[in-house]
């Protein structure tokens, strides 16, 4: 085969390098060669991994390992019901796990289905229907509107037309397709336009093309390549927690040796230090923590519903807190995806049309003020031509709304049925009064003459009352070639090449603004005309002005750009849209800055990684990108150490979703391929939707942050109350039941409500967290460390204030173990408070959680249970205590949590948070 590439060559060309006729097609057996050549016309999907291998996978996990010892542990004592309770937290991990995977594995699934099942093609000059699967190199196939490309083709014959590509381009309107060679070098594969790509679906018109790529050689199965190779990123929080199970094993094992030791040392019978070690071990772990980890995260994901985000992967939700760059996509995302008529040009005025999207409801500005159209002649007529030469249709639908006050009430939604450019022009006509139902009572359509590429113009004929009307459109440079007369001061005059030269002058200004720009003309016909063909029509033609349209930003999302600026997170647009229609969308919605930059995709090719490295902190837009070069981006973010979101609809974003730290798919546009490949699914395909799912996944971390700083510093507490006494030669200041029932009574509800405490107020004022940061960072852990001791210091100075007043006195010995035990429970429930802030107990209001009151109060009573119900006293060894021993528990059990909040008070440098996060890389 040449050297050329397939768009590249001519028809002729093609045909050649395949050795085919395109009348009568491959013989049936030269078929059958090339196929065993070069495969069938399908998909691979790569080495399945077994549902049973991948359940076994959910195990592997070291914090998984931990809690099996602990259940072991558990056993031995007697403990049966936490043994139960373990085993059944290990389950439901795995279970989620395994069902989050197996999902993940459908993505090539969901590829394959957009495949075309049948295909029409010639073999030995006869039309046949076939599997697609069966389609070889060289075949001619036969295509029709509705038809899906059954593989990549170079196109041999085309009438008018106009493939959907946007799942595989991000194009955001039908492509008009032709036959004849692309001379120059490298083309983008949104504008290789002779080329027809697997799964991609024709909108309208018909074609015979010849089949250049099948399988896994086409653009589809490149992808498919792409994603097979493309690795999941572990979750900041998957390593985290496995990271903390290490630390957590380790430090319980050697405290818990120390303690055994010790007390054996002093004298204590080993039997009992045994015991009391293996509780504080039990004690250490703790085995709540992944449960509440999938509680915290489950209960942000049915938040995050109510906000439009669909979580898919639980640990993702995690993931969105320390994102520092969203990739967007541009269109349905930062856009409205609604064509919108913004400026239109009428005999050398400009005017404004105010309203965006389908909705009917705008007017038409000159200088600023509202115009009537019925007082302006020129613009009368060219709102009349933008709706008769048409075939889109506009269509209200009433849909009942929740904060409806009466049964009446509804919600109007407006949609177009047709050409999303064509629908512009009707909600334009609309908009002044124009409505395609008032003139179809004036107007009839007699003949239509249908955009072609070629010709870049359409035109219709319509009979009135006083005679027939040629009513055209196009691209402006085309159709002034077919325009004689002018629409100027109300009237037609001849077209000098000085109005021409007006005319162009507005039509570049538009088209610097990145509109698309239309032109619009109008003819009477003489009663002897008949106008067959369009040459006989489109002449001499009427010129009325010009109408430019774009796909406006979302009035939201400019608002939410900036709250991500000063989140520290930067935005990129990623869109295969034009650059010039990229970068006026980013500057209006302020991600392209000064001292941003913007990169094509032909540029994005011919740069090496290290220079796409250097180039990226400063490059807001990237336009006519490739799924490659998507894929590339994302990898040089991350190489500079950043989190990426990516945000995608089509099948060409699924790799570049799949490789980020935290994809995005649309829930309305999106194709199952990116939803299959994501971890998050926007209901609404909205940008705001992803900075308050960020703002959720914060939350949600610094609540994890906030359990795991309570649940340790208990433990911490517990550990060294034992500790020191077993050091300092005392009795043992808590029985093994009691230690037991502490990590039952204070660990549960209070961990559980803290991870739906509500977020701080300036946390999206804080820069993003690293990924690489540690989960005891930001002083967490001195947080732990600190506390943890200050309570088992006054826990067993509450033990030894009891215990010296008859030290051998066994009576006194449980008196004194009641009130550490009650020391020890009151000092960790008023901690729970203390955990809620990152500064202090006092720069909150305690109350503010009702989860927390109520669990605390839930606690307080099982606590009370023990100490006053005759009953359960022998069992956990305790005695009712007297007002004085209440007034000590209480004032030893305040002193940890209200001694370090006044120290907190008193040092303002700890009063601003954002300080102490660490810096994130510079991005402009």
């Amino acid at each position: 085969m040449s050297q050329k590439e397939w768009y590249q060559m001519t028809a002729e060309e093609a045909l050649q390098a395949q050795q085919v006729s395109a009348q009568t097609g491959l013989p049936w057996d030269a078929a059958l060669q090339r196929q065993e050549e070069a495969g069938r016309n399908e998909l691979a999907e790569g080495e399945r991994i077994s549902p049973i291998t991948l359940l076994l996978n959910q195990f592997k996990d070291f914090m998984v390992l931990v809690l099996l010892g602990a259940t072991l542990i558990s056993g031995l004592l007697g403990e049966y019901l936490d043994a139960i309770t373990i085993i059944a937290i290990i389950v439901m991990n795995g279970i989620l796990g395994f069902v989050q995977e197996f999902r993940a594995e459908r993505s090539l699934r969901a590829l394959k289905e957009l495949s075309a099942p049948n295909a029409r093609v010639v073999r030995e000059g006869a039309v046949h229907q076939i599997p697609a699967r069966d389609l070889v190199p060289g075949d001619i196939v036969l295509l029709e509107s509705g038809d899906r490309v059954p593989a990549d083709v170079r196109f041999l014959e085309t009438n008018g037309l106009y493939v959907e590509e946007s799942a595989l381009t991000g194009e955001s309107v039908p492509v008009g397709k032709l036959i004849e060679g692309l001379a120059y070098g490298e083309v983008p594969l949104g504008d290789q336009r002779n080329l027809g790509f697997m799964g991609t679906m024709v909108a309208r018109g018909t074609a015979r093309a010849v089949v250049v790529r099948t399988g896994m050689s086409t653009e589809m199965g490149k992808i498919a390549d792409l994603i097979q190779n493309t690795e999941s990123m572990e979750t900041p929080l998957q390593h985290r927690l496995e990271q903390l199970g290490k630390v957590l094993i380790i430090v319980a094992i050697a405290l818990t040796i120390l303690v055994v030791v010790a007390g054996i040392m002093h004298g204590q019978p080993p039997y009992a230090m045994f015991l009391a070690g293996v509780s504080l071990a039990v004690a250490a772990i703790p085995e709540g923590l992944p449960a509440i980890v999938t509680i915290a995260l489950a209960l942000g994901v049915q938040r995050m519903i109510k906000r439009k985000a669909i979580v898919r992967k639980l640990p993702s939700v995690e993931t969105l807190g320390c994102a520092s760059v969203i990739c967007s996509d541009k269109t349905g995302t930062l856009t409205q995806n609604k064509m919108t008529v913004t400026h239109i040009w009428a005999g050398g005025d400009l005017l404004e049309v105010s309203g965006d999207g389908y909705t009917p409801q705008g007017e038409l500005l000159l200088d600023g003020r509202p115009t009537d159209p019925r007082r302006h002649p020129i613009v009368s007529r060219l709102l009349q031509v933008s709706v008769l030469c048409n075939n889109a249709s506009l269509h209200e639908e009433k849909m009942e709304t929740k904060r409806k006050k009466s049964k009446d009430e509804a919600q109007a939604v407006w949609s177009i049925k047709g050409d999303p450019t064509e629908g512009a022009l009707v909600v334009l006509g609309a908009k002044g009064g124009m409505t395609q139902e008032a003139l179809a009572g004036s107007f009839a359509r007699i003949a239509e003459f249908p955009f072609d590429s070629e010709r870049k113009r359409m035109s219709v004929i319509v009979e009135h009352e006083g005679g027939r009307l040629v009513c055209a459109k196009g691209a402006p440079d085309v159709l002034l070639e077919h325009c004689s007369y002018v629409l100027w001061d109300g009237k037609p005059i001849p077209f000098t090449a000085t109005l021409k030269a007006k005319v162009m002058a507005a039509n570049e200004g538009m088209a610097r603004s990145a509109l698309r720009v239309l032109g619009l003309a109008y003819r009477e016909l003489k009663p002897s005309e008949a106008c067959r063909e369009h040459d006989e029509a489109e002449h001499s033609l009427v010129f009325v002005g010009l109408t430019g349209m774009i796909d406006p930003p979302r009035k939201e999302v400019r608002e939410a750009i900036s709250k991500c600026r000063k989140a520290g997170i930067k935005t990129v647009m990623i869109t295969g849209d034009h650059l010039t229609t990229a970068e006026a969308i980013a500057r209006q919605l302020g991600m392209l800055q000064a001292g941003g930059g913007s990169l094509s995709g032909q540029q994005l090719a011919l740069l090496s990684d290290e220079e796409l490295d250097a180039k990226v902190e400063e490059t807001s837009v990237y336009a006519r990108v490739s799924p490659e070069h998507k894929l590339r981006i994302v990898k040089s973010l991350q190489r500079r150490g950043h989190v990426v979101a990516m945000t995608g609809d089509g099948v060409n974003d699924a790799p570049a979703i799949k490789a980020s730290d935290i994809g995005i798919a649309m829930g309305i546009t999106g194709t199952d391929v990116s939803k299959e490949a994501s971890a998050l699914v926007l209901s609404d395909d909205n940008f705001s939707t992803i900075v308050a799912a960020i703002e959720e996944g914060r939350g949600i971390y610094e609540n994890i942050r906030k359990f795991i700083r309570y649940l340790l510093a208990s433990n911490v507490g517990e550990i060294m109350t034992m500790f020191i006494a077993m050091m300092a030669g005392l009795p043992l200041p808590l029985v093994p039941i009691q230690i037991l029932w502490v990590n039952l009574v204070t660990d549960g509800l209070p961990a559980m409500a803290l991870g739906v405490d509500q977020a701080e107020k300036d946390l999206m004022q804080m820069k993003p967290r690293s990924a690489k940061e540690n989960i005891f960072a930001r002083r967490l852990g001195w947080k732990i460390i600190s506390r943890g001791i200050l309570i088992g210091i006054c826990t067993l100075g509450a033990f030894w204030l009891v215990l010296r007043v008859a030290p051998d006195d066994a009576g006194q010995l449980l008196k004194a173990q009641s009130v550490a035990f009650t020391t020890l429970v009151m000092a960790q429930l008023i901690h729970v408070f203390d955990c809620r802030s990152s500064r202090s107990i006092f720069h909150r209001n305690p109350l503010q959680n009702r989860y927390l009151v109520l669990a605390v109060l839930s606690s307080l009573a099982l606590m009370l249970a023990v100490m006053y119900i005759e009953p359960l006293q022998p069992i956990f060894k305790t005695v009712p205590l007297g007002w004085k021993e209440w007034v000590l528990a209480l004032i030893a059990a305040g002193i940890p949590t209200f001694l370090m909040g006044l120290g907190s008070v008193l040092s303002p440098k700890r009063t601003k948070r954002q300080a102490s996060y660490k810096a994130r890389p510079s991005m402009r």
